[in-house]
């Protein structure tokens, strides 16, 4: 995954171990400031943009659970990880309530730290592009509008969609020559991932494969345990 100029904010009160995470992540590609307290913290985070933000829980001025209510004020999109040495219970539901993203016990290893940041911005964009407003799309020789559920190939009469053929359409087509994942599907469109929701989908991805076919360039491909790839092939 691509990690490249995925900027995180830091804000870590006791300075050895900051300074160690820091230079641990950018070790990892990641573009990271640190801030020693919540009050600096949110004064960085107010000037430049981030990917996500990684905060202690307990520092002086101001703690990480205020510092991420005010952070969520402007930004409600933005990840956040808490790092405690505290596992309470009680701690760990504020933490979820004000809107973390997850949470790591200290001391934790930190391999377990970088999985769960790539895991969560790889979700994160993935989320970004199925909410984009787009609804127009070309799909080789087939113009689809998903606003109003139409799939015209050339200057045939419009086909209309279901409900379920449109937003599995729209996804495959938002994702067009790469992986729409399974998952992304099930939970945006059944929200639920089970086997009968799954084997529900394969139904509609035959329905669409049977539209799409008078188009010989354009096929829905099944990456078996993945998901699926519409592909629009060179002529």
């Amino acid at each position: 995954m691509e990690t490249e100029n995925k900027r995180i904010l830091l804000v870590e009160d006791d300075p050895n171990f900051g300074t160690v995470l820091k230079d641990y992540l950018i070790m990892n590609d990641y573009d990271v400031v640190h801030a020693k307290n919540g009050m600096e913290g949110f004064e960085k985070f107010k000037k430049d943009d981030f990917d996500m933000c990684i905060l202690d829980v307990m520092m002086p001025y101001k703690d990480g659970f205020t510092l991420a209510r005010e952070i969520r004020e402007k930004n409600e999109e933005i990840p956040i990880i808490f790092l405690t040495a505290k596992a309470m219970k009680e701690d760990v539901l504020k933490g979820y309530k004000v809107g973390a993203d997850d949470y790591l016990n200290k001391p934790f290893d930190s391999e377990v730290l970088l999985m769960k940041i790539q895991a969560i911005i790889q979700r994160k964009s993935k989320e970004s592009v199925v909410d984009s407003k787009q609804f127009e799309f070309t799909i080789g020789d087939f113009s689809f509008n998903s606003k109003l559920r139409f799939l015209t190939y050339k200057e045939e009469e419009p086909l209309k969609l279901s409900p379920k053929e449109n937003e599995l359409l729209r996804l495959l087509s938002l994702h067009l020559n790469d992986l729409m994942p399974r998952e992304l599907a099930l939970t945006k469109i059944w929200r639920d991932d089970n086997y009968f929701t799954s084997r529900s989908m394969d139904v509609y991805i035959a329905k669409l494969r049977k539209y799409l076919k008078k188009d010989e360039n354009v096929e829905i491909l099944n990456i078996h345990g993945e998901g699926f790839r519409l592909i629009v092939k060179a002529e």
